[in-house]
């Protein structure tokens, strides 16, 4: 698998690979779609674990470009869509409850007068609230899911209670949690969840996962999503 980055924008970095890794797909998926899809790192690995048609919606030019370059070099043009637009605008014009799967990288930090922002605006818009929220995210998820269908995103671990807030919010019924850490007897730096539209109560805690060994190396369990990649 061959994905185009730029040093200048935002790459796609560990968080992308776990996601399309953690997100439940079966036989039954037939249409997915990633929001903020970058370069197209979620879209290409999500192409490997199933034959599901998947949509890919970018808001800047610059890195759209690079996803459309991802996309064609991998020959996945029959299977991958990629789609310059903001996601807000996208769902206007699409018809409600078609997709059976929605991912997610979203940025992960609050926009406010004491935010940090990178004097590139390719970078800030990936990092910060700019462009898209975590009610935003839940909002496209009512209205595009098909009922039952799920929703997958990697966030931060201190958002946690915001985001099943929001999910509640939009009728997304929080259904499993896995917490990422960096290393073991480290604090977690990371959370993947997923929510089912419509779906009944009742939330499960995976195993913790641990993104490196105590020497540094990636775990072993990151290895073989590497390797399958």
């Amino acid at each position: 698998m061959y994905i185009y980055q730029n040093t200048d924008y935002f790459n796609f970095s560990l968080d992308s690979v776990l996601l399309p890794n953690f997100v439940t797909l079966n036989k039954s998926v037939k249409k997915i779609l990633d929001i903020g899809c970058g370069n197209a790192p979620i879209p290409l690995i999500l192409s490997t674990k199933t034959k599901a048609d998947i949509i890919g919606v970018e808001i800047q030019s610059e890195i759209y470009e690079l996803a459309q370059k991802s996309v064609k070099i991998n020959d996945l043009e029959d299977r991958i869509k990629i789609i310059n637009n903001d996601i807000l605008e996208f769902v206007k014009t699409e018809e409600s409850d078609q997709f059976d799967v929605i991912t997610c990288n979203p940025p992960f930090f609050k926009l406010n007068e004491n935010s940090n922002l990178n004097d590139n605006l390719c970078k800030s818009i990936a990092r910060h609230e700019i462009k898209l929220n975590l009610n935003d995210i839940f909002k496209v998820a009512k209205k595009m899911l098909k009922n039952n269908g799920i929703i997958g995103i990697v966030h931060r671990p201190e958002r946690m209670i915001e985001i099943i807030e929001a999910m509640r919010k939009n009728n997304i019924e929080p259904k499993k949690i896995r917490f990422v850490y960096p290393k073991e007897n480290e604090e977690a730096n990371m959370l993947l969840i997923e929510g089912k539209k419509n779906g009944n109560p009742g939330l499960k805690i995976l195993p913790p996962l641990y993104a490196h060994e105590s020497n540094g190396t990636y775990s072993k369990e990151v290895l073989k999503y590497f390797e399958k990649e």
